[in-house]
Formats: structure tokens, sequence, C-alpha cells
């Protein structure tokens, strides 16, 4: 079988494995995000072929993914079926990217492909990369092409960085930071050998700003902007630039990357692996390579060994390098602190983890892999015990699931006199009810937008301006959360990320006379429909 067709079949079993996996929420309407920016963008490019949407604000995010699901859609049809099984199949890619991956940097040892499977298969379940292979986001198609262009350094195949570099920015502007990380991991490699780089290895590292360059001239000339719009502009760089907030933003990444969604599991793992490696090498410095079938084959499994031995020190520096860069930039900019702007350095730290697993014995080894993969299935569904976006694991499902039935309840009993219900909520709820293409409603409903459900957003809605009030869970806000518990963590979150808490449904019934109409509840999310009890 060659190469290319073991690649293929390789990704064709992971998109269906992880298909198969995602059955439950394939036909779910868009979540957050992707109902606010990413689909409408998406649909804009589709049916009318613009680049920059008009249909929302547009936020400078280059369009590589927007124009991906328009040619799924142009193929398959628009529907949520089609999004979401396309972007499984970017899913797919980057799982069988981790797997080549792996397999090249430990090289061609005789317990190689069982180590590069369980790299693969830890991506997978890892809560966060399995929520996030099927929801219309940037960064898991930034995380595929990153993780190609870490793979084109290592092999220094300047072509190929600069292809897969390119693509990743035009996946995600953020992928830029690819850049000075590869300027230094080559000029390092470069020093160390002694020799001079050629002009088109520079032209290949230089790439990406070249792509990135183009398109923000082509955004500007259509909107008079560089990126974003003034209060994209505001939100994400002006209103971050507070050392203490950096600070606070710098620990929070550390532990997104390393102890959040039991990936602490993992860490463990790698860090045991490394102690008893160290322990093994003072132990027996010399420790001889084993074979099966004697002398005749000691020669080929010690080269296999060297081959991987070599690359590893390069990998784990490139690795690093990454880890280190995208951490800093995410520290420095953007106003929400989502950890699936991290999604392209989780391919590359699951393999140095299992590079580090891989050296304590095999049984050791594979029972530290099967636990750490049996704590991430679990953080699917296990929710913590602090605010966190919903769409770090499935409670994004359930966030969708409960709205859908919202949305419905909506259209069918008052959908008939609708012209006269005006409903009262924040977005995204606002977007579901008014734009059918989402999947809530069938029509638009008369929905009148507030800012957020904190007691502060209300002030500025008028009495009698509404009959309905659409009021949901917008923040995971558990009763005994850590905010609430320790005053200190809410203060910090007050003064530095503008942390509010959501108002109580009894405070907001009070001070607008409301009566409860309907509610659903789903793992500890709820929503609530509240009309306005006129008096007689």
């Amino acid at each position: 079988m060659s190469r290319f067709l073991k690649a293929a079949v390789g990704v064709l079993g992971a998109w269906t494995a992880l298909t198969a996996l995602h059955g439950p929420v394939l036909r779910l309407p868009y979540y957050w995000d992707e109902a606010g920016y990413y689909v409408p963008a998406a649909l804009d490019l589709w049916r009318h072929g613009l680049l920059i949407p008009k249909s929302t604000l547009p936020t400078g995010h280059t369009p590589l993914v927007m124009a991906y699901l328009a040619l799924a859609w142009s193929a398959f049809g628009f529907s949520s079926l089609t999004t979401r099984v396309a972007m499984l199949l970017v899913a797919g890619v980057t799982v069988m990217a981790t797997y080549r991956l792996a397999h090249a940097v430990l090289g061609e040892g005789p317990h190689t492909p069982e180590a590069a499977t369980w790299s693969a298969a830890l991506l997978s379940v890892t809560p966060l990369f399995f929520a996030q292979s099927s929801l219309v986001h940037l960064d898991l198609s930034a995380a595929l092409f990153t993780l190609l262009a870490l793979a084109a350094l290592l092999g220094e195949r300047w072509r190929w960085f600069a292809v897969t570099a390119s693509l990743a920015v035009l996946s995600k502007e953020t992928a830029v930071v690819l850049v000075p990380v590869a300027s230094l991991f080559v000029w390092h490699e470069s020093d160390k050998k002694g020799r001079r780089l050629r002009k088109e290895v520079w032209l290949a590292l230089l790439s990406p700003c070249l792509v990135l360059g183009v398109w923000a001239l082509y955004y500007h000339h259509q909107t008079g902007y560089w990126t974003g719009n003034p209060e994209y502009l505001k939100y994400n760089l002006y209103s971050t630039l507070s050392p203490v907030r950096i600070a606070l933003r710098l620990l929070r990444r550390l532990y997104e990357v390393g102890i959040g969604g039991f990936n602490w599991m993992l860490v463990s793992a790698a860090l045991a692996g490394g102690w008893w490696s160290r322990k093994e090498r003072l132990r027996r410095p010399c420790r001889p390579v084993e074979t099966a079938m004697g002398n005749s084959l000691s020669r080929v499994h010690t080269d296999a060994v060297e081959t991987g031995s070599r690359l590893e020190p390069r990998f784990f520096f490139l690795a690093a390098l990454l880890t280190a860069a995208y951490i800093v930039m995410l520290s420095v900019v953007g106003g929400a602190i989502l950890p699936r702007y991290l999604l392209p350095l989780f391919p590359p730290i699951v393999v140095v983890a299992i590079l580090f697993v891989w050296r304590l014995p095999r049984a050791a080894a594979r029972a530290c892999c099967v636990v750490a993969a049996t704590c991430l299935v679990s953080s699917w569904f296990i929710n913590p015990p602090y605010p966190f976006p919903f769409e770090d694991n499935l409670a994004y499902a359930d966030f969708v699931l409960l709205h859908q039935q919202a949305g419905r309840y909506l259209a069918v009993p008052y959908g008939a006199e609708a012209g006269a219900r005006r409903i009262l909520t924040a977005w995204p709820a606002s977007d579901e009810l008014d734009r059918p293409q989402l999947g809530y409603v069938s029509r638009p409903l008369h929905v009148v937008p507030v800012d957020g459900f904190t007691a502060a957003d209300f002030d500025t809605v008028a009495p009698g301006s509404f009959d309905l009030v659409y009021i949901y869970s917008r923040k995971w806000e558990p009763s005994g959360n850590l905010v609430a518990r320790f005053s200190w963590v809410g203060r910090l979150q007050r003064r530095y990320f503008d942390y509010a808490p959501q108002v109580s449904e009894a405070e907001l019934a009070a001070r607008f006379h409301l009566k409860p109409v309907a509610r659903w509840e789903r793992r500890g999310q709820w929503v609530a429909i509240d009309k306005v009890d006129s008096p007689n």
C-alpha cells in the first residue's frame, strides 16, 4: 500500500470514528459564535461571494474556513449536518497528522505504531478538541495547518512549510506567530550546524506574513480598517494592556493547557515518564537495545532508535517555542479568554506527552494512557466548579438543546399571534429567534435585544417595551463555585475581566412584574420564559 493511500485510509478511519462519536450532535443548530459570526459570514460568501460579511459585523478574520464551508454547502447543500461533517473532516485530518508526526519523531521502533496511535487517540478524546471538532470555529483549521507546518520544519521541506503556514494564517490570523517561531528555530538549527540560510528558506519563512499582508490590504480597501472594527480592536487589544491582567491571563492560559479538562492526568503521566527515564539513565547509561531475533536485527533497531532520538530534541525545542509564543501572545491580546484559541498547541503537546510517557515500562505506559483517556472522556460531561465557556466540552450541546426547545415553544404557542409578542432576550438567543437559518425557529420572531443578563444591563430596559422575557443561564455559575466561594477571586474577576453575576430570576420578576410561563433544565443549565403580568 502506498504512503498516500495509507494516509487516506487513516484519515477516513479517524473521520468515521469521530463522526460516529458525534452522532447525537450532528444536526444541532448553530451555537454562540457560530451563530453570531462564522455561519453568517460563510453564508454571505456562499450566497453573494463576499469575503467580508455584510449580514454580521466584520471582525477581520481571514476567510479560509468560511470558503471551505461555502464549498461544502455548494456540493451537499446548506444544513447543520453538512457543516458539522465538514468540520469533522478537518478534525480527522488533524488526528491523522498527529499520528504521522508522533511516528516520525519516535522513529521506526517496534513500539512506535502503538505510541503514535495513543497520541492520535488521546488528542481525539481531549474534551476541548472533541467539542471543537464539529463546531464552526477557526481554531481547528489553524491547528491542522500549524501541525503540518511544524512537520515541514522538522523535515526541512521549505515549500511545504510556506504552503501550510500560509494556510494556517488564512485559517486564523493569529497563526502568524509561526513566523517568529519558525525563524528562531531555523536560525538556531543553522547556527548549530554552522551553515548559512539560503534565500528560498527566508522566503518560505516569511510567506505567511506576505499572505496576511495581502489580506490586510484588501480588508482595509473594503472597510477602511486594517483589521476588525473599532469596537473589536478596543475589546481585543486596547482594553487588555494591563500588567496585572496580562499576568492573570498568563496563569489562566497555563492552567488551560496543563491542568483544565483533566489535562493534568496526561501531564502527570509525562512527568512520571521523564522521571523514570532519568532514573534509568543514571542506573544504566549504556542500556543495550533488545531485539526479538538476535544480532541480525540489532543494527536495524539501533538505527531506528537513534533516528528517533536525533529528532526528539529538535521537536521538543520547536514545540516549546510554539507553546511559549502562543501563551505569551494570548496573554497580551484578546478580550475573550477562550481555551479554544490554544487549540493549535494541543497536537504537539500531546505528542510531547506521549514521548515521555512511552519512556515508562510498557505496561505502565499503557496503563497511564488508558487512565488518561478515561479521565479525558469523562470530562466531556463533567463541568468544573467555576465559570467556563460551554464550548470546552459537551455542555455546548446542552445549551443548544435547551434553546432549541425554547425556540420551538415560542414559535408555536406565540407564533400565530406573533406580531404583538415582543421577546426580550440577550445575544445569542436574540439572533437565534431572529435568524431562521440558524435552526431554532422557522420564521423570525419579534426580538427586543438587551446587552446581557446582569442587573445593570436591565437599567436601560423600559417597562412596557416587551411582552415576554427569554432568560437563560448565559454563564456557568454552579452554586458554591470558586468565584462565589472566594471573595478575592470575585474581586479579581470583576476588576480585570469585567465579571458580573447574572441577575436572579426572582429579582427580575419583582422588577418587571413577571409571571413564569415555561422552564427547561438540563445538566445545570436552564432556560425560562416569563411574561409581563399585567394588572386587570
